[in-house]
């Protein structure tokens, strides 16, 4: 039988999936396919409306070989795993003559512990383990959560969190669930042979297509430990998240808290004089904490050093002690001690880090209203491990709709370990970086404006100018807003400032209700605005007329005092490089593309991109910044700007009257 050719079947796929074939996702799987028969790796920039799922899947598929599609959001890994792979195996079987199969697989965190929910949670206070379900008001929220959460595990076949609707708070979930140092083991758990992490585990080893998240693929690169099935194909989508999440994971965090509950936990396992040197040092270190001002620690203070020395012998000390008693007074021994384990080791290990002063950590103090003091530590840069582990004996395929800053690949290149696009060497993994474009007609549908007349913002300073700006701007779009802050603290003043100036749109803000519950309420009503920060810019798609306007109120650069972010700019700085264009501009190119890219999400969608930011129109980077965002019309002229917003709301009232009409 002859091989199908890929143009048949994306064809095949895309029909069965109800969608329209386009050139760029055309382009998108012959270069996939490209990557993965000659080895090396691929960038693809794809626009919002490319149907890029299917632009990876099907040359995946077709190959032949198994691959992981690793994913930022929860809302793509369902699409994949319950519309996208179901419809496109099926299409494919046929021609393909063999039906690939597909599995999920996250952190072991996700599932249900069934030894935790049958034996009880190890209780740090007590003797043995805790029965939250007896110990919990079953009028509480807590109670009813954990009631709920006992019926569902006799009826859910996956386990996973995610398939548990509505959910449940993470409090009620930490109660069932074990993070991977904690659980026993399957030899060792009486659960074992039903448990649904080990159950997701063999599911993947047998499937074709591993769908899984970015936090598990950087597990599975940084600890050595192999969490993910051997694979010769990695997809990364969402890829402009990857490094932000690879360097979450690489982040170590230290909290008097976690010390003494660790403490907590140790000394019902320990002889008296192990439990008390952890005490002491548990007690050192808290109080030092209490003392310590916010900002990054380039040298350990002497002080801090002693305590971290001290928590360090001292959780060494606790761990051999551990392993080498055992005391059968103790109810589900096992599980005290693994739980007691894990978080020794953790303050452990995170001690050992800090003192090793690496020249490629970042070490800082943080202290939050609601949280209390932190101490952390993260990786200079993961580029070298993602280089390293990420891009050895694989093809990878990373892709999203903003890879291309500036006008090229070069900087998330960089951020992800690859040399310039077309430089060979040993060291560096072979590339290119494909832009598909977008099925959207941007300069037709959409118009970037600048606020050019605006004063230039100043760091944390009220800004009336921007307040009277946007005002107008509301008024003239008819409500019909999404306001991307650069701070909660600006989102919160600008919706209480709007809200008394004017009443008749109703403002959202970010955080006075669930994400999920903000974003539903802002589509169903046109005249709403939406206000808020990060987790907006990338994270809201609402097509049609109830998001006509995107509002930015400045350049999202990181704040100056980021200890992150300025001892990355820093380190380029010190090689020779432009340390504000490498990681400044870049972090804000990225946020700017990812906000941008919320106001047209599909082939009807009008709006204007109001940037409320003079910078963007006269700084020396201005240009960049622009050439990272979708091909608008642009203008800083702003009686145009708001007749066209005019036209705009007159357009979708009058469509809404017809429809209305219609019904």
């Amino acid at each position: 039988m002859t091989k199908p050719s890929l143009s048949d079947l994306l064809h095949a796929a895309v029909s069965a999936v109800g969608g329209t074939e386009r050139p760029g996702q055309v382009t998108m799987a012959e270069a996939v396919a490209e990557a993965i028969d000659d080895g090396s790796h691929l960038l693809v920039q794809a626009g919002t409306g490319t149907g890029k799922s299917l632009g990876y899947l099907v040359p995946a598929l077709a190959h032949g070989e198994r691959v992981v599609v690793a994913t930022a959001t929860l809302a793509l890994q369902r699409q994949l795993v319950e519309r996208d792979l179901p419809r496109t195996v099926d299409a494919l079987h046929p021609l393909l003559r063999r039906r690939p199969e597909f599995a999920m697989l996250k952190g072991r965190s996700n599932y249900l512990c069934l030894h935790r929910l049958h034996e009880g949670m190890p209780q740090d206070e007590e003797e043995g383990l805790f029965d939250q379900f007896e110990a919990a008001a079953p009028t509480s929220k807590l109670g009813q959560d954990l009631l709920r959460l006992r019926d569902w595990a006799d009826e859910t076949e996956s386990g996973d969190r995610d398939d548990l609707t509505p959910g449940v708070s993470d409090r009620a979930w930490s109660q069932v669930s074990v993070s991977s140092r904690e659980c026993l083991g399957a030899s060792k758990c009486a659960y074992g042979a039903e448990c649904f992490a080990e159950m997701a585990r063999e599911r993947a080893k047998l499937a074709e297509v591993v769908v899984t998240n970015h936090a598990l693929l950087a597990i599975d690169a940084i600890e050595g430990a192999p969490v993910l099935p051997q694979h010769e194909v990695l997809i990364v989508d969402e890829a402009h998240e990857l490094v932000s999440r690879v360097t979450g994971v690489a982040t170590g965090e230290l909290t008097p808290g976690q010390v003494n509950r660790a403490v907590r936990r140790a000394a019902k396992l320990v002889n008296e004089k192990a439990a008390d040197q952890l005490q002491t040092a548990a007690e050192g270190f808290e109080r030092l904490m209490e003392l310590a001002l916010p900002g990054r620690l380039e040298e350990i203070p002497e002080d801090l050093g002693y305590a971290l020395m001290a928590l360090r012998d001292a959780a060494r000390t606790v761990i051999s002690a551990i392993g080498a008693t055992r005391d059968k007074s103790v109810q589900d021994e096992d599980a005290v001690r693994k739980q007691a384990l894990a978080s020794v080791e953790t303050v452990h290990d995170v001690a050992e880090r800090v003192l090793n002063g690496s020249e490629w950590d970042v070490v800082w103090y943080e202290r939050h209203d609601r949280f209390g003091a932190s101490l952390r530590v993260a990786p200079m840069s993961v580029s070298g491990l993602l280089r390293e582990k990420l891009f050895a004996d694989r093809t990878v395929v990373l892709t999203s709709a903003t890879l291309k800053l500036g006008g090229d690949f070069n900087g998330v290149g960089a951020s992800l370990g690859l040399g310039p696009e077309g430089v060979e060497g040993e060291d560096l993994p072979t590339w290119k970086g494909v832009d598909v474009g977008s099925p959207f007609d941007y300069p037709r549908q959409g118009i970037l404006y600048v606020a050019k007349h605006l004063a230039r913002p100043a760091r944390d300073g009220e800004r009336a100018d921007m307040l009277d700006e946007l005002t107008e701007l509301i008024q003239a779009a008819g409500g019909r807003t999404l306001g991307l802050f650069s701070s909660m603290r600006a989102a919160q003043l600008a919706a209480e400032e709007l809200r008394s100036r004017i009443p008749e749109f109703p403002i959202l803000l970010q955080g006075e209700e669930t994400l999920g519950e903000l974003i539903k309420n802002f589509a169903a009503d046109p005249k709403t605005c939406l206000f808020g920060t990060l987790s907006l810019w990338q994270g809201v798609d609402v097509p049609g007329p109830s998001c006509q306007l995107v509002v930015m109120d400045k350049i999202p650069f990181p704040r100056p005092d980021d200890p992150l972010m300025s001892a990355r700019q820093k380190a380029v700085e010190d090689a020779g490089g432009n340390g504000f264009m490498a990681v400044a501009a870049t972090h804000a190119a990225l946020l700017m593309a990812q906000g941008a890219g919320r106001l047209v999400r599909a082939s009807g969608d009008r709006g204007v991109v109001a940037v409320l930011d003079q910078r963007l129109a006269t700084a020396r980077y201005g240009g960049y910044l622009k050439a990272s965002l979708p091909d608008f019309w642009y203008t800083t002229d702003r009686n145009q700007v708001r007749k066209s917003l005019a036209a705009i709301d007159a357009a979708a009232k009058q469509a809404e009257t017809q429809a209305a009409a219609a019904q």
